[in-house]
């Protein structure tokens, strides 16, 4: 393994809940092996880049219910495709060269558990998304 590697797999959250067992597919291995700690690691960048969207799109998340604000992270992620890829992007990059090749031969239906987990940890976390009033 290269020094690269080496490092990436180093700052990675361990997470125990993140089982692997013998009798699970291989997507579902890659998911509790690699995507799980990355997202994890890369959670307050995914944060950052949503609240940049909220900005980007006139803030208009803020002035919806919860309800509508929960759709409204679905539908960033799912519909608009350079937003998607932004966020694939932050995840990919932090594939080891290993994973990557274990990626590309399935990346339609990892791209998918990919993009479901950046949706649910973005709802879970939704009170991060909150605006703030800057005090002077």
């Amino acid at each position: 393994m290269n020094s690269r590697s080496t490092n990436l797999l180093s700052l990675r959250p361990e997470i125990p809940s993140a089982r692997i067992t013998s009798d699970m597919s291989p997507d579902e291995r890659f998911q509790n092996q690699t995507l799980r700690p990355i997202i994890k690691l890369q959670n307050f960048l995914i944060i950052a880049v949503f609240k940049n969207y909220i900005g980007k799109h006139k803030n208009r998340f803020y002035e919806l219910t919860l309800q509508k604000r929960m759709e409204y992270i679905e539908n960033a992620v799912q519909k608009d495709i350079k937003f998607r890829n932004s966020l694939k992007g932050l995840i990919i990059g932090q594939f080891t060269v290993e994973e990557y090749e274990t990626y590309i031969r399935n990346s339609s239906a990892l791209n998918k558990r990919m993009m479901n987990m950046a949706i649910e940890r973005l709802k879970d976390q939704i009170q991060l998304l909150e605006l703030v009033a800057l005090v002077q």
